[in-house]
């Protein structure tokens, strides 16, 4: 059940009425509560889809115990390759449902067409199944902590309802944020009262998160979908603005879900990481993911890139790493050449970035930030080799998103369709991209200016000013948030 439906905003009301009316003394009660909660909003998409992410909870809670009680023993510490061994299998068994749903047919089709042109007839039999919603959220938040005991950065959780709780926490569990178990497990042991200030906090995530994806991202997407399903027939400039408009979108329809999800967690009173950090605001690909999807970030920087040897190596090697992890990125979004491409054009990046000493802690970068008059001509550039890439990231196929880039660059007609479209519509795009630069921009730059914003007044004023907006100008039709889909 999605966070922007109507059935979920009849329900939560509820679950937060009956959570915090169970008395503070029976912890474990509200955390079978919730558990029991998020298996039954988990089961709303397919009930069947509840065994695999089952599997995976106790594959990894199995593991995890396994290993520790292995490193525990001193008799059988000398035998450390044995006990890697064991970590190895129980976690290609935890990413076994992953492999299985999700590429499977991606690797089967790749074989086929490669033997094809080699002049052999082979294929292994297709599979036609839906793909677990939120399968590769919750795979790489388990794996990640039964990687985190082998490593010793956590002890192993021996309580499984704990454990299922934090695999399972329907905040997060279909599209994130990734969450350590160092940080989420330790929460659902503490006792909690109700936070007047913390609840306040949730409620304003969840509003502005609507606003994002209602207003601009759900808006946006309207034009977005219209172009990109028939870029032939539109020009370069509409190509372009439609790029534009999607690199908006998704950041929207994302940071929305995370900040929705955040909102919920917090008046439960728990609190997740922040995914998002005004990513279009940086000044390089290197910063860009320190500020995007940032709990993907630190799961890959952990447990891929560190793995490969990060910076502890030759140049070379450490270039290889970055490349290796950013394939694993792609990949992680999704069955398709389209997601590798996105993954090594942003791998390339990083690699060029470090290679030419601008990248943050290179050789030349205190010298760039020093020139306070180029960031934002950095910023512009980022933002337009991120956009290059998420043509890749958002067209079906190889080539049609080499098509929308050819029309970008090569149809330099006067249509311009945007121009033609409805009036309303026009001023609904304009007001939805407004509002977002100008709480962007205020956060990012001003947000110890405008104290004029922080009186009590003023803030209920935009909270009522922003619901409004929402009913008025959101498109709300339920759409599915994109991020769901990986």
């Amino acid at each position: 059940m999605i966070f922007n439906s109507f059935n979920f905003w009849l329900l939560f009301p509820i679950i937060f009425v009956v959570y915090w009316a169970i008395p503070v003394r029976y912890l474990k009660a509200r955390n079978a509560f919730l558990l029991g909660i998020s298996y039954l909003l988990y089961m709303n998409w397919r009930p069947a889809f509840a065994l695999v992410l089952l599997g995976v909870t106790a594959i990894t809670f199995y593991g995890g115990i396994v290993s520790d009680n292995l490193k525990e023993n001193p008799a059988i510490k000398s035998r450390e390759a044995q006990r890697k061994m064991l970590v190895v299998c129980f976690a290609l068994l935890g990413l076994l449902p992953l492999l299985s749903f999700k590429y499977y047919n991606f690797f089967n089709d790749s074989l086929t067409l490669g033997l094809e042109r080699c002049g052999l007839k082979f294929s292994l039999p297709g599979l036609n199944w839906a793909i677990p919603v939120g399968i590769s959220f919750f795979t790489f938040q388990a794996v990640g902590y039964l990687l985190d005991v082998y490593h010793g950065r956590i002890k192993a959780e021996r309580n499984f309802l704990d454990y299922s709780l934090f695999v399972s926490f329907f905040p997060q569990v279909t599209s994130g944020p990734i969450s350590t178990a160092k940080d989420l497990i330790p929460q659902f042991k503490t006792v909690r009262e109700v936070n007047y200030e913390q609840c306040v906090s949730g409620l304003r995530m969840l509003l502005w998160g609507m606003f994002l994806k209602c207003v601009v991202a759900d808006r946006l997407g309207l034009y977005v979908d219209m172009v990109y399903a028939n870029y032939i027939y539109f020009s370069g400039l509409n190509c372009f603005i439609a790029s534009v408009f999607y690199t908006i979108q998704i950041y929207c329809d994302f940071s929305g879900y995370s900040l929705m999800a955040i909102g919920i967690a917090k008046t439960l009173g728990f609190d997740l990481i922040n995914n998002f950090n005004h990513p279009y605001f940086a000044t390089s690909i290197t910063e860009f993911w320190k500020r995007w999807h940032i709990s993907l970030t630190r799961w890959l920087t952990t447990h891929v890139y560190i793995n490969l040897g990060g910076n502890r190596c030759s140049k070379v090697r450490q270039y290889i790493n970055i490349m290796l992890t950013f394939l694993v990125s792609g990949l992680w979004h999704g069955a398709n050449w389209n997601f590798v491409i996105w993954g090594v054009i942003h791998g390339v990046l990083q690699v060029v970035e470090k290679a030419t000493g601008i990248a943050p802690k290179g050789k030349y970068f205190d010298t760039i930030e020093s020139l306070k008059l180029l960031k934002p001509f950095r910023i512009v550039v980022t933002f337009l080799l991120v956009n290059f890439a998420w043509i890749f990231f958002r067209m079906p196929t190889c080539s049609d998103a080499w098509g929308v880039v050819t029309r970008i660059f090569t149809d330099h007609t006067e249509q311009i369709f945007l121009y033609k479209a409805n009036k309303t519509d026009i001023l609904l795009i304009s007001v939805a991209i407004l509002s977002l630069l100008i709480v962007e921009l205020k956060q990012e730059f001003f947000q110890k200016s405008l104290k004029c914003l922080d009186k009590s007044w003023c803030k209920w004023t935009l909270y009522i000013l922003c619901f409004v907006i929402i009913l008025c100008m959101g498109v709300l039709d339920a759409g599915s948030f994109i991020y769901i889909s990986f």
